[in-house]
């Protein structure tokens, strides 16, 4: 079928257009869990001021100056009624800044369409990834639901809050405040814009944007503006979350989980079919007519690392899960303090090869979030960087950890299990060239101290710990996503 603007937007706003029925409230379960890792998935009520975060451990490295922005889902229940799954909280954009030594905090919903409608009713009505909408909720297109809650961009002055469903929101880095929806150009209002882009060593931003068994591609230059806008054709209709690059090429994972029917909540539309196998589209960035696809053993997946070119081949690294249990039921019954039984994602490395073939390197280390240096994104690299120490029955990490391809071991540190991880980004030293040469930055949240902490480790010497840790005076839930921009 010819992808079209219109067949496109009638997949990604069905959304809009499912049919919605009453859910009762979930009153007991919508309490906070105040003595384990439900704190994790608790709600923040307000907005945070910049406030300054405490010293605990060590000093900031010399040479390290920026801001390190992250989001995820902070508010699912009010009275009236209450988000049902992990992904459809309100989006939290925090900024922990790095300046002279010292660390400061603050935080700041997303103002949307969404938060606005649902505060002054005081119930969560929007329909979301595991929640069906509610009949009082006035639904004109994706925007109107979109939650703005799972990672960020620098674009130029703006700090774009993103959404797999709709459009980025532009928010001021400085004061965090919302500016509105990113429209592009007027025929592409609405249109997805994925939670992952993908920014080349230049700047050059890659983007997807998905409606069932299409896709548009989106590139932009490095301040954020629209260089090309170009709808292309899938295999098949797979959940995409992610996406890889390399410096040459798209690599758009086809897992086995399938969009079978138009229905709401949105993941329940899926089918789990591991005998199709995952397939691997390969795309060349300048001639999107020019494509190849690769088989490979089936698996589910979130979060895929930058890919790279070894010669005519091709690798990536990615986190692999059993089967998306985890999203289609998991990531619901959590939030709602139902210990989880599935087994936690595996480190892996996909190999594309110049004949056709595909392999799949499995490993045995508990792993998700995987990134790198951004100075090497779509190019060889030896080290991915990786959440770590996660169990079945505790559904965060606790570590982080380091992986060298290249010597075939594992690093890790285990801040213990009070502590649940976040993501962690790398920041290259000034100066330093090595793939290693920099520092780890990211926060956990420190269950007994009901606070949320900030640290620092030192890439090459993961193992000893943070060179430096900070701690709020207040907790906030686990976020997802998040990018640092500063010097250093």
């Amino acid at each position: 079928m010819q992808a079209s603007r219109r067949s496109f937007l009638m997949g990604a706003a069905a959304l809009s257009a499912a049919v919605i029925t009453p859910e009762t409230v979930r009153a007991m379960t919508a309490m906070r869990i105040a003595t384990d890792w439900g704190l994790a998935t608790a709600d923040v009520e307000t907005d945070l001021a910049p406030t300054a975060m405490r010293l605990i451990h060590g000093r900031a490295p010399v040479g390290l100056e920026g801001a390190l922005y992250r989001n995820g889902p902070a508010k699912f229940r009010r009275p009236g009624r209450s988000a049902a799954h992990w992904f459809d909280g309100d989006g939290l954009v925090r900024r922990f800044r790095i300046q002279d030594g010292r660390a400061e905090l603050a935080a700041r919903f997303v103002d949307t369409p969404k938060r606005r409608q649902e505060t002054r009713l005081d119930a969560m009505v929007m329909p979301g990834f595991g929640t069906v909408g509610d009949p009082r909720a006035e639904i004109g297109s994706n925007d109107d639901v979109n939650a703005a809650n799972t990672s960020v961009l620098m674009a130029g002055d703006a700090l774009w809050a993103l959404w797999e469903g709709g459009s980025a929101v532009a928010m001021d880095p400085e004061t965090l405040a919302t500016r509105g929806m990113v429209t592009h150009r007027p025929d592409l209002k609405g249109m997805p814009f994925l939670a992952h882009p993908r920014r080349e060593p230049d700047g050059r931003v890659w983007n997807l944007g998905m409606g069932r068994s299409q896709a548009m591609v989106w590139r932009l230059s490095p301040s954020g503006e629209l260089e090309a806008a170009t709808m292309i054709d899938l295999p098949r209709a797979s959940y995409i979350h992610d996406f890889t690059a390399t410096a040459r090429h798209l690599v758009i994972v086809l897992q086995p989980w399938v969009q079978a029917r138009m229905t709401m909540p949105f993941s329940e539309g899926f089918d789990w079919r591991p005998d199709e196998g995952t397939q691997v589209l390969v795309i060349d960035k300048d001639d999107l007519s020019k494509r190849r696809v690769f088989d490979l053993p089936a698996f589910g997946f979130f979060h895929l690392g930058d890919a790279w070119s070894d010669g005519d081949d091709i690798r990536f690294d990615l986190c692999a899960h059993r089967d998306m249990d985890f999203a289609a039921r998991g990531a619901s019954e959590m939030l709602n303090g139902v210990p989880l039984n599935g087994e936690p994602a595996r480190l892996a490395l996909a190999h594309l090869k110049a004949d056709g073939s595909a392999d799949l390197q499995r490993t045995d280390h508990v792993a998700e979030f995987p990134r790198s240096d951004p100075r090497r994104a779509g190019l060889p690299r030896r080290f991915t960087l990786h959440t770590a120490e996660e169990t079945p029955g505790r559904p965060f990490a606790s570590g982080i950890g380091i992986t060298d391809w290249r010597a075939g071991r594992t690093r890790v540190f285990d801040f213990g299990a009070d502590h649940v991880m976040d993501e962690m980004v790398f920041v290259p030293r000034p100066g330093g060239t090595a793939e290693d040469d920099g520092w780890l930055v990211g926060p956990t949240l420190n269950l007994p101290a009901r606070a949320s902490e900030l640290h620092v480790l030192d890439a090459a010497r993961i193992e000893d710990g943070p060179i430096a840790s900070w701690r709020a005076d207040t907790a906030l839930p686990v976020s997802f996503h998040g990018i640092w921009h500063g010097r250093g």
